[in-house]
């Protein structure tokens, strides 16, 4: 993968989102919204060079919208600004994923297996002088390639294949992108499961300080490596009061 020279290329090409504080109303990001309707101007979809898209569609399931999300030995994710995701009273952030597979293959520690069946990675305004050079020096070298600014570190919230539940590692390619196991193997699959976590502790336990204030969220799945699919749904998310 052509973007993966010092920085995991998800990680990389998601400062393409621009995911800074947007002016617009809070909102049920997915429930609220309508099958089949075109998503909203606000939502930025992530791709990636020489790496086939995933495919992305609001559809209805048990009652409600959610965001569907279709990898073929493709990866992609679509980010979402914090002002979507409703008054932000508190770092708990809760949202519903389900899966139709996991990816027998996969291996979150390799780089050349490191897919996931369903991924969430939320954003931080991290200043780049807070870390320690040589993260800054990538960073750098990063922002020259992609020519916006790159998030500077990420906690990942990843539905694995293999890992126990709880299991938490640095990106294979970066020690800026900690990922955290919240689903494992077949026990789940085909049925909605729901999260809340604590972003904020999860950003300090893996970086060592304070969380600074949150700018955005993206989802979705990547097979692109173990040639793969899958296919991942996301209901809503949103800040737990």
């Amino acid at each position: 993968m052509s973007w993966k020279v010092t920085l995991d290329g998800r990680f990389v090409l998601a400062a393409l989102t621009g995911l800074l504080a947007q002016s617009a109303p809070a909102q049920d990001i997915f429930s609220k919204m309508s099958p089949g309707q075109a998503m909203p101007k606000e939502f930025r979809m992530v791709a990636y060079p020489n790496i086939k898209p995933n495919q992305f569609a609001l559809v209805a399931d048990e009652g409600k919208t959610v965001l569907k999300v279709d990898s073929n030995n493709s990866a992609g994710s679509m980010a979402v600004p914090v002002a979507l995701l409703g008054a932000q009273t508190s770092s708990t952030l809760q949202w519903r994923w389900k899966v139709d597979r996991t990816l027998d293959k996969a291996d979150m520690d390799e780089k050349l297996a490191d897919d996931h069946s369903a991924r969430l990675y939320v954003f931080f305004d991290v200043p780049l002088e807070s870390l320690p050079f040589a993260d800054r020096t990538k960073i750098k070298l990063a922002r020259s390639i992609a020519g916006v600014d790159v998030p500077t570190a990420a906690p990942c919230y990843v539905w694995d294949n293999k890992h126990r539940v709880g299991y938490s590692a640095w990106s294979p390619f970066t020690r800026l992108l900690r990922k955290v196991v919240l689903q494992s193997g077949p026990g789940a699959i085909g049925q909605w499961r729901t999260e809340t976590r604590d972003v904020a502790a999860d950003f300090k336990e893996a970086f060592g300080f304070d969380a600074p204030a949150i700018t955005g969220i993206s989802v979705g799945n990547d097979t692109d490596n173990t040639d793969d699919r899958v296919t991942t749904w996301f209901g809503d998310v949103s800040f737990k009061k």
